[in-house]
């Protein structure tokens, strides 16, 4: 598989070809950043882990050379901090047991820019070889550009692919604008309390986002907590660890649905939900 970066890196943990490794894909993330995968898609890591008919594969579609550093990571040039983020990706890739690991190495401003083709052709490529049944995106009410940039682009590429090829799930998860502001009616609701072990873990393989000032593993630790007690105000807890989605399906399943149309209307449901509860209890 040729990608419009020469140095994009695909890795197969346990050294399958990788036209198969892709083959035997059932789960599939495509992120903007490394570390982003195991934030928002542990629900589908979790699904596959260990399993011989479920295999997860993830795509990092930036080459992380903006991200923030301090400490040991202070003086590190954006050049050495990707080759860092690169391995630390594999890692993750690594303990997970993912089918597949693809880092597609392309800048922000790539992404951002929907005239710009590249990022659109390769994950155009990556689907048609894998054919996920379910695919994990950002969320389009996320507050990083570089997120909802990536989720656009892939939304467009899954549109675009014939109906046998589309996933029969796409969901739009959450890393730097959590979901429970949504309807509950319209809550994705992804249990994610298989392994804390292994779910702490992933996140933490990120040493240069972790120790270099951001406290992602226990921030992300912290919220799937609070989603599982927070989330029923009447009822006891099922699960110790949640996350949220919105359902993205629509969108791909009829490519004339407007995109902003549909996630405005989610945010007109909650502005309702709180004008009727208001105006009830008044």
């Amino acid at each position: 598989m040729q990608f419009h970066n020469p140095h994009a890196d695909l890795f197969v943990p346990d050294g399958l070809d990788p036209a198969a490794a892709l083959a035997r894909t059932t789960h599939l993330c495509v992120a903007a950043h490394q570390d982003d995968i195991e934030i928002m898609a542990y629900h589908g890591i979790a699904e596959c882990f260990g399993r011989s008919d479920r295999w997860f594969t993830g795509v990092v579609v930036t080459n992380g050379a903006g991200s923030p550093r301090a400490g040991l990571y202070g003086h590190y040039t954006d050049e050495e901090m990707q080759q860092v983020r690169r391995r630390e990706q594999r890692k993750a890739a690594y303990v997970g047991e993912y089918a597949c690991q693809i880092q597609l190495g392309h800048p922000s401003s790539a992404v951002k820019d929907a005239r710009q083709t590249g990022v659109g052709e390769d994950l155009a490529a990556i689907f048609r070889a894998a054919k996920p049944g379910v695919v994990y995106l950002h969320n389009l009410a996320d507050k990083h550009d570089t997120h909802v940039g990536t989720a656009l682009r892939a939304i467009a590429v899954l549109r675009e692919l014939r109906h046998e090829c589309r996933p029969k799930k796409v969901y739009g998860c959450e890393v730097w604008r959590d979901l429970d502001w949504l309807p509950d009616e319209d809550k994705q609701v992804l249990p994610v309390s298989a392994l804390p072990n292994m779910a702490s873990s992933l996140v933490g393989l990120f040493d240069s986002q972790v120790s270099g000032g951001k406290r992602y593993d226990l921030a992300t630790t912290g919220r799937r907590l609070a989603h599982a007690t927070y989330f029923a105000s009447h009822a006891t807890d099922v699960e110790t660890a949640l996350t949220f989605a919105m359902d993205l399906t629509p969108l791909v399943e009829d490519p004339s649905l407007p995109v902003a149309g549909y996630i405005l209307g989610f945010i007109d449901k909650m502005k309702a939900d709180v004008e009727n509860r208001l105006a009830k209890l008044g």
